[in-house]
């Protein structure tokens, strides 16, 4: 169990990005109706978690000011929480801020998703700790304004393998349950098409962490390079390919765009095992 999730079967996290500028999705969302709506659509088709960002990630990315990434998410939360409880769903909040993390659990967030493996923020570390509430720690070299200029790993998986055990003894130290925590290899956070490629081929090795693994790839730029979708849109069998093959290797959440289509295939895949 995580977050209250029993995790034994894979679990999809769907993604509600609240902002003008994410790379596939930017600007899909911008009422509470159209959130309300997507946010059931996803329930019904089996998300186990819906995720709501206020800050787009993508390479280059500008940070927003804080009162507006509040003024964001705060909303959608409030008004998608009641739908999350009906269905027995979770949501988290996708934020690198501690005032961000303290506005949205207040209003019904019950995860908290961090690109930064809380790094950015000095109070988001003991904010989560005080209130044990269950966390993604992501990894990512550098920041979104920077992570994809040079992407430079001696070994990808032990670094990413080992400043994520580092990560996950911080929060261990401020007073953090164990199994509250689960970890995010941060797939094209400050990786290149090769290193993304290495880390899922070797995503086992995670598992010795002794801690869920979630993998967001969905519509992803290594889809692209690889298969020369140009459009993030375009990239829904990638999406489903990889995030089968990191399920089959030791992944327990996929973080989808498309969650009806993710989780068939995921149907699929666990009928046939």
């Amino acid at each position: 169990m995580w977050a209250g999730l029993d995790l034994s079967t894979p679990a999809v996290m769907g993604v509600i990005n609240v902002t003008p500028d994410s790379f596939s999705d930017g600007g899909d969302v911008t009422t509470v109706d159209a959130a309300i709506n997507i946010a059931e659509d996803m329930c019904l088709a089996g998300a186990k978690i819906i995720d709501v960002g206020g800050e787009s990630t993508r390479p280059g990315a500008r940070l927003p000011e804080l009162d507006e990434e509040i003024e964001r998410v705060v909303p959608i939360i409030a008004a998608i929480a009641p739908i999350a409880k009906k269905y027995g769903a979770k949501i988290s909040i996708d934020t690198r801020r501690a005032a961000v993390m303290a506005a949205a659990v207040r209003v019904g967030a019950d995860i908290i998703n961090d690109i930064s493996a809380l790094t950015h923020d000095a109070g988001a570390v003991t904010f989560i700790a005080e209130h044990q509430l269950p966390v993604v720690l992501c990894h990512m070299q550098g920041t979104p304004q920077t992570m994809q200029d040079n992407p430079s790993y001696a070994d990808v998986v032990a670094e990413v393998y080992y400043d994520l055990a580092a990560r996950m003894a911080a929060c261990e130290a401020a007073g953090l349950a164990h199994d509250k925590i689960c970890i995010d290899p941060g797939i094209g956070f400050g990786k290149t098409t090769a290193h993304n490629i290495t880390l899922l081929q070797n995503l086992t090795e995670f598992q010795k962490l002794r801690a869920p693994i979630l993998i967001g790839l969905s519509r992803k730029r290594m889809i692209g390079a690889i298969t020369g979708a140009k459009n993030p849109k375009d990239r829904l069998g990638g999406s489903l390919a990889g995030g089968l093959y990191a399920i089959s290797h030791g992944a327990n959440i996929l973080r989808a765009h498309d969650v009806r289509e993710t989780v068939q295939a995921l149907q699929m895949w666990q009928a046939l095992q």
